[in-house]
């Protein structure tokens, strides 16, 4: 089982390690909302960015970022709606990303969805 669970997270580390890089703050990474797992949750400039890692160690099952289904996506926008609504500052943009980590490369897609 950890073998399994090391990649993902791998991955989650160094899409949190991306994203600071760049001057975002990490406000959590593998956090529940409305029952949704979020996998990074950052902050820069006003934009609140609700983040899914994936990551694929072989060609099989297709590509990372098609993982993202229309069933994930309205999980991650129900996840936002209920950390918005506790939210200290009301003005804040959300904006929805993927990174997808391809035989050790990263590739972030920003405004995925």
């Amino acid at each position: 089982m950890r073998a399994i669970a090391l990649p993902g997270a791998r991955a989650e580390r160094r899409a949190r390690r991306h994203y600071r890089l760049r001057g975002y703050r990490i406000l959590g990474s593998n956090i529940r909302l409305a029952g949704v797992e979020v996998d990074l949750l950052c902050r820069r400039r006003g934009v609140a960015v609700f983040c899914e890692v994936k990551e694929k160690t072989q060609d099989c099952f297709g590509d990372p970022l098609e993982m993202v289904d229309e069933r994930k996506q309205a999980r991650l926008r129900r996840a936002a709606e209920a950390w918005l609504a506790q939210a200290p500052e009301p003005d804040l943009a959300v904006r929805f990303d993927v990174v997808a980590v391809r035989q050790g490369k990263l590739e972030r897609l920003e405004n995925a969805f």
